[in-house]
């Protein structure tokens, strides 16, 4: 190897990478919180795959929109991010009263001093899972309007009330990888929650304009297009708890199945 050449720095992929107290174990949670938006991706496209529902796609569309709102916004306030050093002696209990940490920051490492890539306001994290949450809520709460089928008498959709536990979950994770942000140190208090501020209100104008496109009739015309139909895209989860449904024909497809072997 020639030693006059000098080789080229590794870097590492900022879209994964997490710096964290190793000594801290809320520290270490709070790393894998930070990995949830990847993870919602994830979900995101294999339900696409597996379930061709159009409302997951304008969902999942959505969100990247949202993404694309925030990179926006980063770089026109153009703030940076707060000084990034590594929690020390910051308890669990002590973290939960939010509004101590804030005014009481914990004691940090100074010798350690790290900055994050790109701006800080607003935080992208909490913004995409502010989005996703509330999305999720709007859609199980107020679109979602599941009835029994005729076909199967047996079919129990989801109440009202589990539908509201569902969103409760949804928003406690959302509130749970917003603070990760603040306890890492990779965004300030305020930045969080103009995230979560933009997050919501960016759902709330995409749901209004889903419910437009369904109601003029654009939803029902985009079903129409041939690549719609060769994707086999459809609309059943709009009045049709999948799950539900998808086990109780099972259920009688085994029964049919059953009673062909006693006959």
């Amino acid at each position: 190897m020639d030693n006059n050449k000098i080789d080229t720095p590794l870097a590492s992929f900022s879209l994964t990478h997490v710096h964290y107290n190793p000594e801290d174990p809320l520290s270490y949670l709070c790393a894998f919180l930070s990995l949830v938006p990847q993870a919602i991706v994830v979900v995101y496209v294999a339900l696409i795959w597996a379930s061709r529902e159009v409302e997951v796609l304008f969902m999942f569309a959505g969100q990247i929109l949202c993404e694309a709102l925030n990179f926006g916004l980063k770089r026109v306030i153009r703030q940076e991010r707060p000084q990034r050093t590594l929690p020390q002696n910051l308890s669990l209990l002590r973290f939960l009263s939010i509004w101590k940490f804030i005014s009481a920051p914990a004691k940090r490492q100074p010798s350690l001093e790290i900055y994050g890539k790109g701006y800080g306001m607003p935080s992208s994290h909490s913004q995409f899972v502010a989005f996703f949450a509330f999305s999720v809520a709007l859609f199980l709460l107020v679109r979602h309007k599941p009835t029994s089928s005729s076909t199967l008498p047996n079919d129990s959709p989801s109440t009202f009330a589990e539908r509201v536990i569902l969103s409760l979950l949804a928003f406690s994770g959302a509130a749970a990888v917003a603070s990760s942000r603040i306890y890492l140190n990779y965004h300030t208090p305020k930045q969080v929650m103009v995230g979560i501020a933009a997050g919501i209100a960016f759902s709330v104008v995409w749901y209004l304009f889903g419910t437009h496109l369904r109601r003029s009739g654009w939803i029902d015309w985009l079903l129409e297009v041939r690549m719609a139909k060769l994707l086999r895209m459809r609309d059943l989860l709009i009045g049709e708890d999948l799950a539900e449904a998808g086990w109780q024909r099972w259920k009688v497809k085994r029964g049919q199945s059953v009673v062909k072997k006693f006959e």
